[in-house]
């Protein structure tokens, strides 16, 4: 089981209290360092048995950040860090998840206040004594107020891309114990959530005992919460996992019944009664003579409850997907006949938004399309960032420099042959009126444009809504990229009128992106079935700023079935010809 995420996290915690500890250079290179450690191919703990040279061999990592590798992999701590912590003792993530309060605030406001936890920061800023702090007024102090709820409200639930691996380690895990006969998911993960309360998962076996003693000795495990008969609970890294023990005979129904949601089981229940039946976590019963169905729970003649899709089909239903059990009408279509055929991973042919180390990525041109290649695709483009509004630090590139990417490309267009068709595009800034931050005539010139918010993400509705329908109407606008601009967990992002987006860009020939990063997955699922509603065409695109991140590719395709998308809503499923004449 991988540590590569817990070891990344730690070295991100570094990277934000050096920052509040004002230390220049060093936080970015521990930023990337962590970001290369979570996405490298091997498990961490192995290059660290072998040395500190060996986890030298990631990107990034150099001799003093190894060590520190090392040193966590062997003791459970980083003694550099624990100084940091101690004379910086705040609750830096918690602190910076409040839109507008960075590491270098956390730092500032700990000096000059004392600040050290979400409640403090809260309390000064209903006070006023946060605008009376150098540097800061009014305004930072009303931002800071009006966005704390929403800071209280991540700390409640990971987001998926942080627990997803988590619950995929834990289910290899648990699939390796010999006493293990059948192991899944459960809960909002296996419905492929943007959000998460802890990671569930259900275990199907004869010898619960055997499996508990497995699972509480999870070698990633920081603390164990509980451990009965039949469940047990685990810490690991922030994120709770909770397993259940089940019988074999009963994993299908307790599988449907613990993937949920509230609403769709409740749906479902209600439909067995009318039936004469009782549906529960142990089956589907037949309580028709049943002088007192409620005199327990397995009370009736069992006619369901081995396998999910029995439980279902003794409704006379088809077997719902989990991604839609949400209780808005896939209950409905089901009876009806009229359940979407949905989009699957390997549907998709190509990846439309990604970046190179020409911008802000990681990798060049060449190792970027090889990558594409190698996951089979039919076509990738490369899209790098453009200089405009939201784009800091140097990162966009100017007009001229994206003609001169151009011959890069055609090099790279030569290496790997026709195999893949690589096109040449970019991410165009929107600015706060809806134009573009690159020349018309360039754009025209380019294969594929993704036009995306990066700035003026605080405009009022109609304003923003105004905004992006005039951006997506633009001749060369191809895919509009990211369209809330959100971050989860960090910032909320625009309020849309997505229907009248989703329209104008139906329009005009525009797609409207499901950005796969797990940071955004935006458009999230509720937004994508209103925009295929009102007649878009999806583009699920990566936003890869590295090779391994074009694997982020699932987390798209699983919100899209969140959204109810069938292939043919989907724009990178269709062949290149199809493609082709969808761009121009």
């Amino acid at each position: 089981m991988s540590r590569n995420a817990e070891v990344a996290h730690q070295l991100e915690i570094f990277a934000d209290l050096l920052e509040a500890d004002d230390v220049e250079y060093k936080p970015n290179a521990y930023r990337r360092a962590a970001e290369n450690i979570r996405e490298y191919h091997e498990p961490i703990e192995d290059l660290a048995d072998e040395g500190k040279s060996a986890v030298e061999r990631i990107d990034g990592v150099g001799d003093a950040i190894a060590a520190k590798v090392v040193e966590y992999i062997e003791t459970g701590e980083i003694e550099e860090l624990a100084d940091l912590k101690g004379k910086l003792p705040v609750d830096i993530e918690a602190l910076t998840r409040v839109e507008g309060v960075g590491p270098k605030t956390v730092g500032t406001l700990y000096d000059a206040l004392g600040i050290t936890t979400l409640d403090e920061l809260a309390d000064a800023a209903e006070e006023g004594r946060i605008q009376e702090v150098k540097g800061f007024g009014a305004k930072t102090e009303a931002n800071i107020r009006e966005n704390v709820a929403f800071a209280r409200e991540a700390q409640k639930r990971e987001r998926l891309g942080d627990a997803r691996p988590l619950a995929d380690d834990v289910l290899a895990y648990l699939r390796g114990v010999d006493e293990v006969e059948q192991a899944e998911v459960a809960g909002s993960i296996r419905r492929w959530r943007d959000t998460i309360g802890d990671v569930d998962v259900l275990v199907a076996a004869t010898e619960s005992e055997a499996v508990i003693d497995a699972f509480v000795e999870l070698p990633a495990a920081s603390d164990v919460i509980e451990a009965g008969e039949h469940k047990a609970g685990l810490r690991v890294d922030d994120i709770r996992v909770d397993l259940r023990v089940v019988i074999p005979d009963e994993f299908g129904s307790a599988l449907q019944y613990f993937t949920g949601s509230k609403d769709h089981n409740v749906e479902l229940r209600n439909l067995a009664i009318d039936r004469g039946l009782k549906m529960n976590e142990y089956g589907v019963f037949d309580v028709a003579d049943v002088d007192d169905p409620d005199a327990g729970q397995r009370v009736g003649e069992r006619i369901a409850g081995e396998t999910e899709e029995s439980m279902y089909v003794a409704l006379d239903l088809p077997l719902i997907p989990p991604e839609i059990r949400e209780g808005t009408g896939e209950i409905d279509a089901a009876r009806e006949g009229t359940l979407p055929d949905l989009v699957a991973e390997g549907d998709v042919r190509g990846d439309l938004h990604t970046h190179t180390d020409w911008s802000d990525g990681r990798a060049s041109v060449a190792e970027m399309a090889q990558a594409a290649a190698e996951r089979g695709y039919d076509y990738y483009a490369v899209t790098d960032h453009a200089s405009g509004p939201g784009m800091v630090g140097g990162v966009g590139l100017s007009d001229d420099e994206i003609r001169e990417q151009m011959d890069a490309i055609e090099d790279a267009r030569e290496k790997t042959g026709s195999e893949l068709t690589l096109l040449h595009g970019i991410e165009t800034n929107i600015d706060a009126d809806g134009g573009l931050s690159t020349a018309d005539d360039l754009l025209a010139d380019l294969d594929v444009v993704v036009a995306s918010p990066h700035a003026a993400l605080g405009q009022d509705r109609e304003t923003a809504t105004d905004r992006l329908a005039r951006a997506v109407e633009h001749p060369s606008v191809d895919i509009l990229g990211h369209p809330t601009g959100r971050l989860i967990n960090e910032r909320e992002g625009l309020d849309l009128d997505v229907a009248r987006i989703a329209e104008a860009a139906a329009d005009a020939g525009t797609a409207l992106e499901i950005n796969a990063d797990p940071a955004r997955l935006d458009l999230h699922g509720e937004l994508v079935r209103v925009a295929i509603g009102a007649g878009a065409t999806i583009a699920v695109d990566t936003d890869g700023h590295a090779p391994g991140a074009l694997a982020y590719i699932r987390y798209g395709v699983h919100t899209a079935r969140r959204g109810w998308c069938e292939a043919d809503d989907v724009l990178n499923t269709r062949d290149v010809d199809e493609l082709r004449a969808f761009l121009h």
